[in-house]
């Protein structure tokens, strides 16, 4: 009872150095558990939305998916199910796209009803509509909607709505932001086809690998394309968009468990220093050196303890739901929740072990002296003379310079203390700002060196040549054509995008450096990320075709490009035509501001809009970036504050010695402020190739979809610089209070 008091009354007398170790250990909890439960919450949420709904492993994708070519199949497969997949145009003012499935059966990537009626195969007047699309449209059951396609026109009444497994991520036509209001799906009965239906999909499910499936596939029947589950474009997006917020998970607890300890470490240090008359009174009257040792053990662990439980709760009800505005702009699920591994506890009790650990070695020295020693001060550290002291360049260093040194010489394991907390904080603020960096640059190089066109008008499907042309003129613009591609090379096969121009100025190429390049009329050339996927460059033969078309190109790669959001093939019109291929402009682009209505178009989106969609789209990067930001700050302020108290402590004597012999308080300051700086700059230094190697990792985990240049500029590094060193020298001027008032008689009198 007693020793618990005294615990208490030093935490209170200490409270500020301990409110820290317990904001470490609850920052470090709360930001490793917040953010990957919202990792976990998407894993396991899209997990059981995909399990739920028996999601595809693989699509088949023909003209025409045969009997013959199905029960060949059937052989290796464990289940399948035909369906006709068509384009459709809405009959709404606004024209949307809406993609049609009709359905052989509902066994597999079932649709997920959440209003309305269940998918009813034997319905035949009935629909199942996208929620996002009807929530846009403000559609509800019981509505009638119509649909045109092939020249037909159907009117079906809206059954039921909600999702479906292969949409959790939708690539808009006109935008990197899904506009719901501007498409959408739908599921059909097969008996809801107006006339003879000819199936051109075929899901499967199978227990091979994907590539043993893919080889029967070939062995067996001719088909157009097949994709696996992990490179289907919802599945494969949202993956990619998982794996980087997982990232950010994992580099918290290393950061911040790792400063815990260090804080928890330097504290208890400096609390044993100076409490040696204390504990040699403890160990006079009878105390154990264990009963002792426990007893400070103690001081770190309630704290830490406190910290991490509370961390543990309040990281995954606070932090996923800073993510999800972001999140759900872009993606649709059925539920949006937390999720919960048992990581997070095992890392709060790993936490909360090592903290005993930690507080163990702080003591355990002590604890082996007598009571005699215990009760007189601690011997300051002895540093012999070294090269250096014994060179010429020492002798005309100045006093501060020479005694800083040798206290670093004396204080070894604290000068290293402060050079890794350092870097943990420039690391993070490297990482975040070169994030920041990054994305602006993707932003910069995609809209301004790559897009010259003001407004980019999307074309109807169907339109004829000649209202195109006719549009073409009013705009003083140029037609593009941009279609999803399959390509195969060195045994690889990927899903990307096909651009084809047609004589304009309004669209430049880079290389993978952002550099502009020229393209002749007889270049294919493909983008970097692309032929990184494939394992191919120039000189290689790479295979392609159209998706929805069954005709494929074999053709040489003569350049290679830089795209950061599209990743395909870019070649002009002249070359398209000589691969027999038909042109079939989908956009038209112009550097006028074009407005209003216009026969044959679709919509129109000017390139202000599209940098509006990627800083939408980037809300989520962002978010990550604000929170490594301020947790890099509150790291650099703790440990640095706290290292200053530490060697505030063990040059406490050598401080008031300096006192007794003329030092003004100015010159004292000078010499720690010395130290901080020297320390700081170490640490800098050192965290500036840490912080790019995070920033590389993190945006490594994008996925394929995205090209970048890592982006280490001088003004990061400055800004990172000046935010770290204002950091140091506020903590510094924080103990010039304690240098004035020092009590000297107090620190240099020794034990009678």
């Amino acid at each position: 009872m007693s020793l618990s008091k005294k615990m208490l009354r030093d935490i209170s007398i200490n409270k500020t150095q301990f409110i820290s170790i317990f904001l470490m250990a609850f920052l470090g909890i709360f930001a490793f558990c917040g953010v990957c439960s919202e990792y976990y919450g998407l894993e396991q949420t899209s997990h059981d939305f995909y399990t739920d709904t028996n999601l595809a492993d693989g699509w088949i994708y023909n003209t025409t998916i045969t009997d013959e070519a199905l029960d060949e199949i059937n052989n290796f497969s464990t289940d399948s199910e035909k369906q006709l997949i068509v384009k459709s145009v809405g009959n709404f003012s606004n024209d949307p796209d809406i993609t049609l499935h009709f359905l052989d059966t509902n066994e597999i990537s079932k649709f997920y009803t959440t209003e309305g009626e269940d998918f009813n195969l034997s319905d035949d007047s009935g629909v199942w509509l996208d929620k996002r699309f009807a929530d846009a449209q403000n559609l509800t059951v019981g509505d009638n909607i119509s649909f045109t396609f092939n020249g037909l026109e159907i009117e079906k009444e809206i059954k039921g709505i909600g999702y479906s497994s292969e949409y959790v991520y939708e690539a808009s036509p006109t935008s990197i932001i899904p506009d719901f209001k501007d498409m959408g799906f739908a599921y059909l009965s097969y008996k809801a086809f107006p006339s003879d239906i000819q199936y051109n999909t075929l899901l499967v499910k199978f227990n091979q690998t994907p590539d043993e499936f893919r080889d029967s596939l070939d062995g067996s029947v001719e088909y157009l394309s097949f994709t696996e589950q992990t490179d289907h474009v919802s599945v494969n997006q949202f993956e990619n968009e998982m794996s980087q917020h997982k990232m950010i998970g994992d580099v918290f607890p290393i950061v911040f468990i790792l400063v815990t300890f260090l804080t928890l470490l330097t504290t208890m240090t400096r609390i044993i220093s100076h409490q040696r008359t204390q504990i040699g009174v403890l160990k006079a009257v009878g105390y154990k050196n264990r009963t002792i040792i426990l007893h400070y053990m103690s001081y770190g662990f309630w704290l830490v303890l406190a910290g991490a439980i509370l961390g543990l709760f309040l990281g995954p009800a606070i932090i996923p739901r800073l993510f999800y505005p972001s999140m759900t702009s872009r993606y649709s699920l059925p539920v949006w929740h937390p999720g919960f591994d048992m990581s997070f506890v095992y890392v709060a009790l790993i936490m909360v072990l090592s903290s005993l650990l930690v507080s163990y070695l702080a003591a355990r020295n002590i604890s082996k002296e007598n009571p005699a020693n215990t009760m007189r001060p601690k011997a300051p550290n002895i540093s012999t003379s070294g090269f250096l002291e014994n060179s010429r360049i020492w002798n005309k260093a100045n006093f501060n310079i020479r005694w800083n040194y040798r206290d670093a010489k004396r204080n070894k394991f604290r000068a290293l203390m402060a050079i890794v907390g350092v870097m943990g904080c420039v690391a993070l603020l490297i990482s975040a700002f070169g994030m920041n960096d990054s994305m602006e640059n993707i932003k910069h190089w995609e809209y301004d060196d790559i897009s010259h066109f003001e407004s980019k008008l999307i074309i109807e499907s169907g339109a004829s040549l000649s209202d195109i042309e006719d549009v073409k003129k009013e705009v003083n613009g140029s037609t593009i054509m941009e279609q999803a591609i399959e390509i195969k090379g060195h045994g690889n096969e990927k899903t990307a995008s096909l651009l084809v121009l047609n004589d304009t100025t309004l669209i430049s190429q880079t290389d993978k450096d952002g550099n502009s390049i020229n393209l002749s009329s007889t270049d294919i050339s493909l983008s970097a990320k692309t032929a990184e996927s494939l394992n191919v460059g120039v000189g290689d033969t790479i295979e392609w075709h159209v998706v929805g078309s069954d005709d494929w190109v074999s053709c040489k790669i003569t350049n290679i490009h830089g795209e950061p959001l599209s990743q395909g093939i870019i070649l002009s019109k002249e070359k398209f035509d000589d691969l027999d291929l038909n042109y079939t402009p989908t956009s038209i682009i112009t550097a006028e501001n074009v407005e209003g209505n216009h026969d044959s178009i679709k919509s129109i989106t000017t390139l202000n809009e599209m940098k509006n969609n990627w800083d939408e789209m980037s809300g989520s990067v962002m978010m990550m970036v604000s929170i490594l930001i301020f947790f890099a700050i509150l790291l650099a302020i703790v440990v640095l504050y706290n290292l200053g108290i530490l060697s505030f402590t063990e040059i406490e004597r050598e401080i008031a010695t300096l006192k007794v012999l003329g030092f003004k308080t100015g010159d004292l300051r000078k010499l720690l402020l010395t130290q901080n700086l020297v320390f700081t700059f170490i640490g800098f230094i050192l965290g500036i190739p840490l912080g790019f190697y995070l920033m590389t990792l993190m945006m490594n985990a994008a996925g394929d979809s995205l090209y970048y240049i890592p982006s280490l500029t001088l003004g990061n590094i400055l800004l990172s610089g000046v935010i770290t060193f204002i950091v140091s020298i506020a903590v510094n001027l924080l103990f010039s209070s304690k240098i004035k008032n020092l009590n000297m008689v107090e620190a240099l009198k020794d034990v009678e």
